[in-house]
């Protein structure tokens, strides 16, 4: 059934809680789809995965989410599917996606706090994530 929430890879979960993060202010920007692309080459989680089905698996995460309690569904099937030390990996995952854009408001920010909590992540721990990633996205224009 398409709107049940689906078994997936911890891999798998983690490209859903990064498109579900994206996809939350109601658009998908090209440097987080960038980003996405980044992770999954560049996390040692990934190092075994098939770049090539990342577009396949986005879709079918559109498909859940567009479903009723889509959102719910996802956590679900991430949180099911990720062990526990693979929580902040996958938090700092969606981190660095959401905040390519460097633009964050406050749909995104509140599905970081779903994802935080529905992985466990301490607040020492998404601090030190979300501080990690304010620096790798800083330029030489001052803020």
């Amino acid at each position: 059934m398409a709107d049940a929430a689906p078994r997936l890879t911890p891999q798998e979960a983690v490209i859903y809680l990064m498109v579900m993060a994206s996809a939350s202010d109601g658009r998908m920007s090209e440097r987080e789809l960038r980003s996405i692309g980044r992770v999954v080459r560049s996390f040692a989680l990934f190092a075994s995965a098939d770049e090539e089905n990342l577009v396949d698996m986005a879709e079918a995460c559109g498909v859940l989410m567009s479903s009723e309690g889509g959102l719910q569904k996802v956590l679900t099937a991430a949180s099911s599917s990720l062990p526990s030390h693979l929580g902040e990996t996958a938090y700092a995952a969606v981190v660095e996606v959401i905040t390519a854009d460097e633009n964050l408001d406050m749909t995104e920010i509140r599905v970081l706090e779903l994802i935080r909590n529905t992985l466990n992540v301490s607040d020492e721990g998404a601090a030190a994530i979300e501080h990690a990633a304010r620096a790798r996205h800083m330029t030489m224009d001052a803020v």
